[in-house]
């Protein structure tokens, strides 16, 4: 008898959660995070790199984030590649440390990132819900193949569900938490 791989639905689940957590972090909530800056894209060297290869990326207080750029050269790169992310956001240089105040959210604003939050969860539940079609197709072939039974296929597919809405229930309270923090005034 052979069993579906339950570890492997639960970590394509887990990945699932894990791109959320990274689309997230990238969401400006009026507080700095280093996380803001990941999705910047730095022209240097003839190649696109990230952010944190040309620079240390910091948060010395709570509105503001700091980039210390290793190469004097980049500066000017960095600079722009923080201007075109499309953040919101306006570096001041100081030399090699690049200042990034975080400007208030309007309300306006506000209400547009719970918008994009509830886009990217929706696509995390979707991608879970992929996952789990995935581990019932599975389940249906080895039944078919007489690899397992009918009652396992019931019981593995019942382990699958479960699976399947803890993880949307993790996910739904991310959303909870995330829409939370952008709210707050």
């Amino acid at each position: 008898m052979a069993d579906p791989d339950l570890d492997d639905i639960a970590r394509r689940m887990d990945g699932a959660k894990e791109v959320l957590r990274k689309e997230f972090a990238g969401l400006r909530t009026g507080r700095a995070s280093a996380a803001l800056l990941e999705p910047v894209m730095v022209e240097a060297y003839g190649a696109s790199m990230p952010i944190n290869q040309v620079g240390t990326v910091s948060v010395p207080e709570s509105r503001m984030v700091t980039v210390q750029v290793w190469d004097r050269s980049l500066v000017g790169a960095v600079e722009k590649a923080i201007r075109n992310a499309g953040l919101g956001l306006n570096p001041a240089a100081d030399g090699q440390l690049m200042r990034v105040p975080i400007p208030a959210l309007s309300e306006e604003r506000r209400i547009e990132l719970t918008k994009i939050a509830g886009k990217y969860t929706e696509q995390c539940r979707i991608a879970v819900r992929n996952v789990r079609r995935d581990g019932m197709e599975t389940l249906k072939r080895m039944e078919k193949a007489h690899e397992i039974s009918e009652d396992d296929h019931r019981l593995w597919s019942e382990e699958i569900q479960r699976l399947t809405d803890e993880h949307i229930k993790a996910i739904d309270e991310a959303l909870a938490h995330k829409e939370e923090e952008i709210l707050q005034v």
